[in-house]
């Protein structure tokens, strides 16, 4: 891409050396609005494991030069975690159809040059690849309009969302805790699903 940045989807060998720095940049970016999560480096890194081991996964990688600045990951729902399949499968949907999303990380000096459309554009492809796979799902944190933390100005990326063919889905929700930065202990957060055809099949 332009400015020096590479993106390269990293399996394996190349995944497990740039664990550590995407622990670290997971942190960074998720400490700000609107996760404000306040999490360990060692957390991060064995969260990350899972997409080594989970058949389907991916991880995609934005490099300035041997610095990672950004990340992406998905696999498919059946190897997420129990919350996002259960949030499905209560409802009566089969998470075989669903390929989940899990985060993208980006630097702010990096936003705006077309990475995060990229990071959408490869998962998509690997989730359009995996058998079985219908809909391309992720979930987003819902916060409150007068949260405390909320900086003066702050837009979503729901239009961006929107562009990208995805529909907000108000009635499948999942529930995840972490410690937020000004919090003493772990509290419970609402997550909101967004869905979206991969091969033409409506929307369940």
């Amino acid at each position: 891409m332009a400015d020096g940045v590479t993106i390269s989807v990293c399996g394996g060998a190349s995944l497990a050396a740039a664990l550590p720095a995407l622990a670290r940049l997971r942190l960074t970016v998720f400490r700000a609005w609107p996760y404000l999560y306040d999490g360990s480096e060692e957390y991060e890194a064995s969260y990350l494991r899972t997409y080594l081991e989970a058949p389907g996964a991916a991880v995609a990688v934005a490099w300035d030069g041997d610095k990672a600045v950004g990340a992406s990951t998905c696999l498919p729902m059946a190897q997420a975690d129990t919350a996002v399949r259960d949030a499905f499968a209560t409802r009566g949907l089969d998470p075989a159809e669903f390929f989940y999303f899990g985060e993208s990380v980006l630097l702010p000096a990096y936003r705006g040059r077309g990475i995060g459309v990229r990071f959408f554009e490869l998962r998509e492809a690997q989730a359009s690849a995996y058998p079985g796979t219908q809909f391309a799902t992720f979930c987003a944190v819902q916060r409150t309009a007068d949260h405390p933390l909320r900086p003066p100005g702050a837009a979503g990326l729901e239009a961006f969302w929107a562009h990208r063919g995805y529909t907000p889905r108000p009635d499948l929700t999942c529930r995840f805790s972490w410690k937020d930065i000004d919090a003493a202990e772990e509290t419970s957060k609402t997550l909101m699903f967004w869905l979206k055809s991969l091969h033409g099949a409506a929307l369940p």
